[in-house]
């Protein structure tokens, strides 16, 4: 068989193709290292990407795979949701099912931004994915990420962080890329980068504020600065990128609560949490009452006994779960007398944790890199398909879990 060759060369050639960027770099011999980075882009829902401020991330999904939307496990809130990414397990299923619970066995609360609580490794069941990459003798890196910085059943990443808010996403990126630098051995085979600042600006302002658009601008150049730090070192070719959001956003307002004093005795009942999805649990003796108040039609506002949660949600089985959940319509929030009428209290101007089948609840996903087809869009799957599609990638055995890898695997180079 006669091969024939450019007249300008293959180097030169492949050069050109580079620099029009139209398609990476082949992946040689000397660049076998294929790190998977997965990015976490909190509260970036999946429309955002057509505000056109997002550039860096629009062309990786031009060039690699978007989906239409991911859908995000039920309760869609952050913590629940990027524990699920990590093990392909529901809420119900890993332990963490919501941002704030009790464990029923010894009263004990586990709150998402207390680490005297988050890092106690009893509220973390499942195996995350850095845990079995360092099991199956690889390494690990994590620039933060729910869990992250907790030894599950003994185990961190290679490398990791403890959360801290104050270190910028251009931070966060360069000791990603510190870390890329190790030598063999000791460099990352996975590693996590998480960016909370367009959640945070969706809480505060509202998903169609200015102040949102302005964090897309910020995280996206940060983007930005990961992949040119990539092709400076020759791992943009070889590099696997994946990036995901936990949830979506709602815009909120003062204007739409529920509040549950008109509906029920408070004397009768313990409320757990409220907002968006409110737990209660019925006082001894009180259980009738309660079920009368709250187990019927309201408006704005679902409620279920645990047992009767719709079983698309997959959520209800946990012993983590209190008897009574109260589900807000979307834009809506359920609150108690006892809070608004606190001095300081806080109702904020975009809120997430609604049904999952909520079209402004869809996340992002988008995927690039030698491991993936080129410029096709697929259809919306659930976000516990990511854990079998990174663990085929990592080529490490995946632990059990409710994803299906064959709702995603036609995203796979052949």
């Amino acid at each position: 068989m006669t091969i024939r060759r450019h007249p300008l060369g293959a180097p030169l050639l492949a050069l050109l193709f580079i620099l029009s960027g139209c398609v990476r770099a082949p992946v040689q011999s000397r660049h076998l290292y294929s790190p998977l980075i997965l990015i976490s882009i909190d509260g970036y829902r999946a429309d955002y990407i057509e505000r056109g401020l997002s550039p860096n991330l629009a062309a990786l999904a031009r060039n690699g795979v978007r989906a239409t939307a991911m859908k995000p496990a039920f309760p869609t809130l952050t913590f629940p949701n990027h524990y699920t990414i990590v093990t392909g397990l529901y809420p119900d299923h890993h332990g963490i099912v919501n941002n704030r619970f009790l464990d029923p066995l010894t009263g004990a609360k586990f709150v998402y931004n207390d680490p005297k609580t988050t890092s106690d490794p009893h509220w973390w069941g499942g195996e995350p994915l850095w845990v079995s990459v360092e099991r199956q003798g690889k390494q690990a890196a994590t620039m933060f990420w729910p869990g992250s910085d907790v030894a599950i059943d003994g185990v961190r990443p290679e490398h990791w962080r403890q959360f801290d808010g104050t270190v910028t996403p251009d931070q966060r990126v360069d000791q990603l890329l510190h870390w890329l630098d190790l030598p063999r051995g000791q460099r990352p085979d996975f590693a996590t980068l998480y960016f909370e600042q367009v959640d945070h600006a969706g809480h505060g302002y509202g998903p169609d504020s200015p102040q949102v658009n302005a964090a897309l601008r910020e995280i996206d150049a940060a983007l930005g600065r990961l992949i040119a730090g990539l092709k400076r070192r020759g791992l943009f070719a070889s590099a696997n990128i994946v990036v995901v959001s936990d949830h979506g956003m709602t815009a909120t307002s003062p204007d739409r609560l529920v509040v549950l004093d008109r509906i029920l005795d408070m004397r009768d009942a313990d409320v757990i949490t409220a907002g968006v999805l409110a737990d209660l649990a019925a006082k001894p003796g009180h259980a009738r009452e309660v079920d009368a108040a709250l187990l019927r039609p309201h408006a704005h506002m679902r409620c279920w006994n645990k047992s009767q949660v719709p079983a698309r949600l997959h959520y209800g089985s946990n012993a983590r779960i209190p008897p009574i959940l109260c589900l807000a319509d979307d834009g809506w929030l359920i609150e108690t007398r006892k809070y608004l009428d606190r001095p300081n209290h806080h109702i904020s101007n975009g809120e997430h944790g609604y049904d999952n089948d909520d079209p402004a609840m869809r996340a992002l996903f988008v995927a690039e890199g030698p491991a993936f087809r080129r410029g096709i869009v697929v259809p919306e799957f659930d976000n516990v398909d990511v854990y079998p599609l990174l663990a085929r990638i990592l080529g490490i055995r995946p632990e059990p879990n409710d994803g299906d890898l064959r709702t995603v695997s036609g995203m796979l180079a052949p």
